[in-house]
């Protein structure tokens, strides 16, 4: 009984948590696409009128007094209005000053991470019993936050930013180190996490320079390695790549037959990398052991 409450008080915990991580992830795609407008800006290239108007109010904003803005109105938000998904609710989606309907996004961003954190409490396929499992699964969240943030950034903007992935690349190489404690075999551990390096963001590598940079970009390489670094397994990265490609062709494939999507069209791929990170790094195991039993015949 006391084990059960325990773990139900854990659950709430970590939705809670998720709930405001999500608000932060929020919040930061739009402070990164300021800065990135910004540095576009006083670097001569073209910029959209549209988006300099979307996040102006973020932009006019210093460093030392970063305060959380209406994107309509630049009123600067209270902390009641801030409370992760509550506020939203209670305000139906609006803006308390301006009345402007604030988006979906945030909203969307804060429950998708409150269950990122619950579902990876409850199907982490690893026991929490040493603190390096434990420190593997603290990189693991902390990853989730930022990949939120990577996948609607790439989603909107087509865009990767380094800000991000290279601390995602940094969370990785904590996972991956974590990883040799309680090897048997280190020589083969640096081997598996090699391999997964090869498959998640070599073979992207090899893609980008074949297809003189027309297939994918420069930023999903550098994503395939953070990811291959967060699995550190070479089997759970080639699941993760057939994941990524089966999400992509059927979310693509009927816009594409629908019309909505030229065939040639440029698309976004970090998004689907993240969604097969996820299920490979969650359900990984169990995926290669249905497998192997269906090709054997056992099932």
């Amino acid at each position: 009984m006391f084990e059960y409450s325990f773990s139900f008080l854990l659950t709430i915990a970590f939705g809670f948590v998720g709930l405001a991580m999500g608000s932060f992830a929020g919040a930061m795609v739009w402070r990164l696409r300021a800065t990135q407008l910004r540095e576009d800006e006083k670097a001569g290239e073209k910029i959209n009128k549209k988006d300099l108007a979307e996040v102006s109010s973020l932009k006019k904003t210093k460093a030392v007094k970063d305060r959380s803005v209406c994107l309509h109105c630049g009123h600067t938000l209270a902390w009641y209005d801030l409370i992760p998904l509550l506020s939203w609710l209670g305000l139906g989606g609006k803006c308390r000053y301006c009345h402007k309907h604030i988006g979906w996004t945030e909203p969307v961003m804060e429950v998708a991470v409150a269950l990122f954190f619950v579902v990876s409490y409850y199907f982490w396929p690893y026991q929490l019993d040493t603190w390096w499992t434990i420190v593997q699964f603290a990189c693991w969240l902390i990853a989730g936050v930022g990949l939120s943030i990577l996948f609607v950034y790439d989603s909107k903007w087509f865009l990767l930013p380094n800000r991000i992935t290279f601390v995602l690349i940094a969370v990785g190489a904590v996972y991956s180190l974590a990883s040799f404690y309680g090897q048997a075999d280190v020589s083969l551990q640096i081997f598996n996490i090699a391999l997964a390096v090869m498959i998640l963001s070599g073979l992207y590598y090899v893609i980008y320079v074949a297809s003189k940079h027309q297939w994918v970009g420069f930023g999903d390489i550098k994503l395939g390695l953070a990811l291959a670094l967060l699995l550190a397994d070479w089997k759970l990265a080639l699941l993760a790549l057939f994941l990524a490609n089966a999400i992509g062709t059927l979310v693509l494939m009927p816009m594409i037959l629908g019309g909505r999507i030229k065939r040639r069209a440029h698309v976004p791929f970090g998004p689907f990398l993240i969604a097969g990170w996820f299920f490979a790094g969650i359900f990984g195991a169990q995926i290669i052991d249905w497998y192997v039993l269906f090709t054997l015949g056992t099932v």
